[in-house]
């Protein structure tokens, strides 16, 4: 499967990229791809990052670049990004994804599953696990916080998956639906996590 990257440094340039029309994303390229290949693109608009599944539809000779049609499966991610472009949702450039490895359990398809976060912050988490859940689906979390007596319990919807077979680490991307006092409790947590792994007090196992 061929893997394409897209950086973009301000949110503008995704309403350039993307085509709501179609749903088409043009990527810059310089290598041809076959029409009707399926892609990878590792999309980063202003330090929101994100994988998006689509099939070859077209090619462009100037600038250069691939036409890319994304699937159904794709619309959660993309309605998201384009309120997140549109500024309906926090700015996430300002919330830094800390590279933290902590213990979760959370409910698999087979029953509760523990694994490790690759990165956490405000908005979101990275899950580490061959078995993702499916895009979309809805998954409660106890995560382990360092020093404190009971797990942090989060809920939230699969907003991307990274499969075995995909050349990368497989895991699941989780955005956070949470109550508001959840989502205090949470970003007071992340602030305390930020704090100790600026001043290097964090065990040295648990940072990424």
């Amino acid at each position: 499967m061929v893997r394409l990257e897209l950086r973009l440094t301000s949110q503008s340039e995704w309403i350039k990229m993307f085509d709501p029309r179609d749903w088409t994303v043009f990527v810059p390229s310089p290598d041809p791809t076959e029409q009707g290949a399926t892609v990878l693109i590792d999309l980063d608009v202003g330090g929101w990052l994100v994988t998006l599944r689509g099939t070859v539809v077209g090619q462009r000779d100037e600038p250069m670049g691939l036409v890319v049609a994304l699937g159904g499966s794709e619309r959660d991610k993309i309605n998201y990004l384009n309120g997140f472009v549109r500024g309906g949702l926090l700015n996430l450039r300002e919330k830094r994804r800390l590279p933290i490895r902590l213990q979760v359990t959370y409910g698999a398809v087979e029953g509760p599953a523990n694994t490790f976060t690759k990165d956490i912050n405000e908005e979101g988490l990275f899950l580490f696990t061959d078995k993702p859940l499916p895009e979309t689906s809805q998954v409660h979390m106890l995560v382990a916080i360092p020093g404190k007596p009971q797990p942090l319990s989060l809920v939230g919807k699969v907003s991307h998956t990274i499969m075995p077979q995909d050349d990368d680490t497989p895991g699941m991307g989780v955005v956070f639906t949470l109550e508001e006092p959840q989502r205090a409790t949470l970003i007071a947590v992340i602030r305390e996590l930020e704090a100790l792994l600026l001043t290097g007090q964090l065990p040295t196992n648990i940072v990424e």
